[in-house]
């Protein structure tokens, strides 16, 4: 088990709303606060999507380099550019603000039901998001939702796309892909190459439950807005920082501390920032 426990924080997603959370960031300013206050609480990663300034989810290089540029001169968070973006985006669009190269960029392996629509990730789609991330030599976090995707890792670790070690996110909860459970945890974490690190996302009431597993698994933890907005049963969290808060209390409580941006490229294996 690794002493320090990695935080991703995702404050900011492509589908929560200012009506459903009033705290949500959008402007390149505020989302550079909310980051900078939950790296303060213990985040080490940012997991980031774009917003325009009327919340449409966007990909766009202008929006994410804004974005990316307000957070950098705040704090040093590892910064994790998401490609999923939201459903209905082309692959072109998914892609465009990798060429700003952060460190860290997620990799959907496969398509799977979201709530009411479909999140479509066909192998030519991963294979064209993962070359293009190999060619700005930025690192994968491989998002697992359903148990097909660790399917699709397999594969591509075969075919010698990926190596690992690689790092996993497990996504669970979300209305049509795995579901948010113990046994589903521990299935998803012993599927992975030896070697491998994991974290898990859980999605609404779920967060804090797998998070507080993941801690005592050994893995690692993400929480924020993009996944949860409540606090508590009917009570809006009123930041990322206070979700990132409750996972480090929770860690510290069986022996693990949050890992700082350094130690977290350590175990993550991340090239050495310049």
């Amino acid at each position: 088990m690794s002493q320090k426990v990695v935080i991703t924080v995702a404050g900011i997603g492509a589908e929560v709303t200012r009506q459903q959370q009033p705290n949500l960031p959008l402007l390149a300013d505020e989302v550079g606060e909310e980051y900078r206050r939950a790296h303060a609480a213990g985040a080490a990663i940012a997991h980031i999507h774009g917003r325009r300034p009327d919340g449409t989810p966007t990909q766009d290089r202008d929006t994410f380099r804004a974005y990316s540029a307000a957070i950098r001169a705040r704090c040093p968070i590892i910064q994790q550019f998401s490609t999923g973006g939201a459903v209905g985006m082309s692959v072109d669009e998914r892609i465009d603000a990798l060429e700003l190269r952060p460190e860290m960029a997620t990799l959907t392996l496969g398509t799977c039901n979201f709530g009411d629509d479909v999140f479509e990730n066909s192998l030519p789609t991963i294979r064209r998001i993962l070359a293009r991330i190999r060619e700005l030599a930025i690192t994968e976090e491989l998002e697992i939702f359903d148990d097909g995707m660790l399917a699709t890792a397999d594969r591509l670790f075969a075919e010698g796309r990926l190596a690992a070690p690689a790092h996993f996110d497990f996504v669970l909860g979300v209305p049509g892909a795995a579901a948010a459970t113990a046994e589903t945890l521990v299935h998803f974490a012993r599927s992975i190459p030896k070697g491998c690190t994991w974290s898990v996302a859980g999605i609404g009431r779920h967060q804090t439950a797998m998070a507080a597993l993941a801690i005592a698994m050994g893995g690692h933890v993400r929480v924020g807005f993009e996944d949860n907005i409540y606090y508590s049963k009917g009570v809006l969290a009123s930041s990322n920082a206070q979700l990132v808060e409750r996972v480090v209390r929770i860690a510290r409580e069986i022996g693990r501390e949050p890992a700082s941006v350094d130690e977290a490229r350590q175990i993550l294996r991340l090239p050495v920032a310049a």
